[in-house]
């Protein structure tokens, strides 16, 4: 191929071997990101046949950290970021000290290397990859709940410190050459830095970011608009980077957390959303790229002990730390398990520590390899959280005990009026979904189940009956009051637990009826068999929905 189309090769590689690898896990009923970090590998530089460009692939891979970070901060309010603090700060603060410990002593007393470079080392193991928490969470639906909020608060935090110790590592390096005096002097600046661009993008950047978007949205072109968004979404990463020193992705976040509070957030959110997803791939391609497989053959038991570092280590102690805070139990298994895997910050600090040679090179391969087998396993811990939480639940009184402390909304006050306990529709899941379809059943009298305490405390703050817990688990039901109601309607965007749920239901009120949305013609026909006694198809719904309103008599114009 024609030297001047390294980068095309590189990317019709990427994306060639991603598709294939990624429906053959799928097909292994594996996650989709393990056969991505697979095609890094085979395209990597360790492995025979097409070498892409590593360095290309790795830039690129920016990009999709950039839009992904805009997207969340699009989601992300400053009072959502406010609202977790209690919790993010010291939680993120205590959990990387840990885990630095952890990694530090393990490179320091067991293979001996200099101090400085098992710090290096510690450090990289106790930040986790932005990326991969965020498809995570996204993909169980949990990005905006009460969890998923101080989860990403929780990263935010620890982004915070990485650029800190971003600018302290050479200082590390020239170690003896300025004493605590210049130290002291590098850490002000860095304070003053982050500082004035905290304050640039939430007083200058709330009115002068919304206001270019509206010029843009005048003209009427969704192309510009785009464009638009994309550029600032690059635009401002970079430009915060050049001038004030924070990484691209925290500069990315705050873009789109100033830009959140204005007309455009849901539209420019969407209109990045395929870019987002590609450039994300990449990413786990890039990672991939850097891996040695014959460090497995060489360093099995340092492979090892790292993976159990990041996926042990790091989620006993993030979640003993949140239960420590006085948190329910679903909320410390969420948040060891999005902390268990490590991503682009650990690359950029071991390209660091080795630029200035602080760190042996084996020290990438290891990290490589942790960062590997803990964003493969990433998925599955994530699936695992439900069912360990009720095994946690069946076995240990204390447990109990600290879901029943903390969780006072998982039952209805008892002065809920009878008439909202007599027929009642029980509404699994307020999200997008249940929301609309509340405002559509009026004054029917309904009882909603959701897992996010913010939402059952808002709605019961407007007198609606609500109860804070897990449909499948049959105290959550009781307290529903599940045995009255004509109802069951599941609005969940994964179906996959309803005929459990279903079953369960029944066994308290055998002629109930219930109602949940597929979204594919084989989840409507496994519902069907199921039991479920009305499943709507989604585009079937819509369309028909629609098709009553061009139905109906034309309507005179509101005046």
């Amino acid at each position: 191929m024609h030297d001047g189309m390294t980068l095309i090769s590189t990317l019709a590689a990427a994306f060639g071997l991603a598709l294939v690898l990624g429906l053959l896990a799928q097909w292994a009923r594996l996650p989709a990101l393990v056969g991505y970090l697979l095609a890094g590998v085979l395209i990597g530089p360790y492995t025979p046949g097409f070498v892409g460009d590593l360095h290309l692939a790795q830039q690129l891979s920016e990009v999709g950290v950039m839009l992904l970070m805009f997207g969340v901060g699009l989601h992300f309010s400053v009072s959502d970021l406010m609202s977790v603090k209690g919790i993010a700060l010291p939680g993120a603060i205590v959990q990387m000290a840990a885990a630095t410990g952890m990694g530090a002593g393990l490179a320091h007393g067991w293979w001996g290397w200099e101090l400085g470079a098992a710090l290096v080392f510690g450090l990289a193991l106790s930040v986790a990859s932005t990326v991969v928490l965020l498809r995570a969470l996204e993909a169980r639906e949990l990005l905006h709940t009460g969890n998923g909020r101080i989860a990403v608060g929780w990263l935010v935090v620890e982004d915070l410190a990485m650029v800190l110790a971003l600018v302290l590592i050479p200082a590390l390096g020239r170690r003896g050459e300025g004493g605590g005096a210049e130290l002291a002097w590098t850490i002000a600046k860095t304070l003053v830095a982050v500082a004035g661009f905290v304050a640039v993008m939430l007083v200058a950047g709330r009115r002068l970011l919304p206001w270019l978007l509206w010029q843009v949205n005048r003209t009427g072109s969704r192309e510009l608009f785009t464009l638009a968004t994309v550029a600032a979404a690059v635009g401002l990463a970079v430009g915060a980077a050049a001038l004030f020193g924070v990484s691209v992705a925290l500069g990315a976040f705050f873009a789109g957390l100033v830009l959140r509070e204005s007309a455009f957030s849901e539209r420019a959110a969407h209109e990045s959303l395929p870019l987002r997803d590609a450039f994300a791939v990449l990413f786990f391609v890039a990672v991939g790229m850097l891996f040695d497989p014959m460090v497995l053959v060489r360093e099995p038991l340092a492979v090892l002990a790292t993976v159990a570092v990041i996926l042990v280590g790091k989620t006993v102690a993030a979640g003993a730390l949140v239960l420590l805070l006085r948190y329910p139990l679903s909320t410390a298994l969420t948040v060891a398990v999005s902390l268990a895997q490590i991503g682009e910050f650990s690359f950029i600090l071991l390209g660091l520590g080795q630029s200035l040679g602080l760190v042996p090179p084996e020290a990438t391969s290891l990290v490589v390899a942790g960062a590997i087998v803990s964003i493969a396993l990433n998925p599955l811990l994530f699936s695992g959280v439900e069912p360990l939480r009720r095994w946690v639940l069946a076995r240990s009184a204390w447990a109990r005990r600290l879901e029943a402390r903390d969780d006072p909304l998982a039952e209805l006050p008892a002065d809920t009026p009878s008439s909202s306990l007599a027929g009642q529709i029980v509404l699994v899941g307020y999200g997008t979904l249940g929301t609309a379809l509340h405002e559509q059943l009026g004054a029917r009298p309904v009882v909603v189940i959701d897992r996010d305490r913010d939402v059952v405390e808002a709605l019961r703050s407007h007198g609606q009956a609500a109860v804070l817990g897990d449909a499948a688990e049959a105290m959550t039901l009781v307290q529903a009051h599940i045995a009255q109601a004509a109802w069951l309607v599941v609005a969940l965007a994964d179906v996959r637990g309803v005929p459990a749920l279903l079953d369960l239901a029944r066994q308290l009120n055998p002629a109930l009826r219930c109602a949940v949305l597929a979204h594919t013609d084989e989840e409507e026909q496994w519902l069907a068999e199921s039991g479920v006694s009305h499943v709507l198809r989604s585009q079937r719904a819509l369309a028909e929905a629609l098709a009553r309103v061009v139905a109906e008599p034309q309507a005179q114009p509101a005046h």
